[in-house]
């Protein structure tokens, strides 16, 4: 039989091991934890989330929206997952993280074809594998990945937000609510202009994570840490994360000054994240600076934010849009390390890899989905971005193209266009991974393109 080797069992790495299985293709899947934990880890379950728990906006007015579609019409392990783990989050696909990775644990660890390894790697082993060691590579495998690749290593920093005991948030001072009158999905915590001043005034002399010599903070957009939006000047957090807008105070009737969400953590409501609030401040800095939002006083925090080193390559300049690696092609490489930025991204990227590793592997053609779907567009994008100051890739609309206008129309609105590109791509798609000799199972309908975008769903 078939075999490979999937280094990593976070994200990427569980869905590739699933994938290259589900093909008939033998398995084995190296994972350091528990023996050798991560700065972000906690666990040594199998595709643990250590930021938000948002696998992204849902329906076609939304980027990942289309990628979760694309995942599910071909059974993908980790939206199926997530859909099986969810908890209510207005329109995003958010989780109970612990349930959520015992799903992704147990179906692992029970597939016939898939024999778990719990040591480290630190060389790239010979013959087909998928490299899918995650945002915290070891320094000892990174360095032979750049050794393979022939090209430098990149660093950025990522952030975590703080978790919050529900029990200790006083609601008579914040309200449950969604923007604009959608689901009551959140809880707001809203600021006066004095109390908001305040609070950026405490971030702005709060102790920060200080750096070693050789690391340079160098941060992805999508995961600012507060401190450094509000080192932008004080008001971009209120035109960001804090952002009052469609949020009506029940107490005055008005939108507040600034308003401090807060997102559902697990299927029971005992915990809360603050969204957009990933940190890097020292615990007792950050426990002071959160008892200054309104409502949070008495904060219990049960998990604080952390800062830690995020691993990527240099994609366009190594990376085919198959995920194979340029200089060796019987090696892919899935995840964050692959340039990607979100839960999402990364299980999407070792899907691909692991369907490429087990076609590879049983004599057939790796091949990458069309530019017209979510995945072929991010895929796409990777192997063919400027790989000058590269940058690690969210999915977006700007990657798929967008439809062909109609005689005398000039230009397309977002609501009009959205849905075509959505649908068009998913049927796309579908067809492509038919001509994979997978099964494929599209939506008889999509959710209706009149869906309000969730400004605050991310991941």
């Amino acid at each position: 039989m078939p075999e490979i080797t999937v280094i990593g069992a976070g994200l990427a790495g569980s869905e590739a091991a699933l994938s290259a299985a589900s093909q008939g293709v033998s398995v084995r899947l190296y994972e350091m934890r528990p023996h050798r934990m991560t700065p972000a880890h906690r666990s040594g379950d199998f595709a643990e989330l250590v930021c938000s728990t948002s696998l992204g906006g849902e329906g076609e007015m939304q980027s990942k929206g289309m990628l979760q579609a694309e995942l599910r019409s071909v059974g993908g392990a980790i939206v199926g997952a997530a859909d099986e783990s969810r908890v209510p989050a207005g329109n995003a696909l958010a989780v109970d993280r612990d349930a959520f990775s015992a799903r992704v644990t147990e179906r692992v660890r029970s597939h016939p074809l898939i024999t778990v390894v719990e040591e480290e790697v630190q060389q790239v082993p010979e013959g087909i594998c998928v490299i899918a060691s995650g945002p915290l590579t070891s320094d000892a495998l990174a360095e032979d990945v750049a050794r393979l690749t022939g090209s430098e290593r990149l660093s950025f920093y990522d952030a975590a937000a703080p978790v919050i005991d529900a029990a200790s948030i006083d609601m008579s001072v914040a309200w449950r609510a969604g923007r604009y009158d959608q689901s009551a999905d959140y809880i707001n915590c809203p600021f006066t202009k004095e109390e908001y001043l305040r609070f950026i005034g405490a971030l702005e002399t709060a102790r920060t994570h200080t750096p070693h010599d050789w690391e340079k903070l160098e941060f992805f957009e999508g995961c600012m840490p507060i401190e450094e939006i509000a080192r932008r000047g004080p008001d971009t957090p209120r035109f960001g994360p804090m952002s009052p807008k469609g949020l009506d105070d029940p107490r005055t009737g008005r939108w507040p000054y600034a308003v401090a969400q807060l997102r559902q953590e697990d299927a029971e409501g005992r915990m809360w994240s603050l969204v957009g609030f990933q940190t890097g401040l020292k615990w007792g800095d950050q426990k002071d600076v959160v008892q200054l939002i309104p409502g949070l006083e008495n904060a219990e925090i049960v998990r604080y934010g952390v800062m830690h080193r995020n691993t990527y390559l240099n994609a366009p300049a190594v990376l085919q849009e198959t995920l194979q690696l340029r200089a060796d092609p019987q090696k892919f490489v899935a995840g964050v390390l692959a340039g990607t930025e979100g839960y999402l991204e990364s299980a999407a990227t070792g899907w691909l890899a692991g369907l490429n590793a087990a076609r590879l592997a049983q004599g057939l053609a790796p091949s990458a989905p069309p530019h017209t779907s979510m995945l072929g567009g991010l895929v796409h994008y990777l192997a063919s971005a400027n790989p000058g100051g590269f940058q690690p890739m969210n999915v977006n609309w700007a990657l798929v193209p967008d439809p062909e206008l109609p005689a005398g129309k000039r230009k397309w609105g977002k609501r009009e266009k959205r849905p075509l590109m959505f649908r068009a791509g998913l049927q796309d798609f579908g067809t492509w991974a038919e001509t994979q000799g997978l099964a494929v199972t599209l939506p008889a309908a999509a959710q209706p393109p009149e869906q309000m975008p969730d400004p605050v769903a991310a991941g």
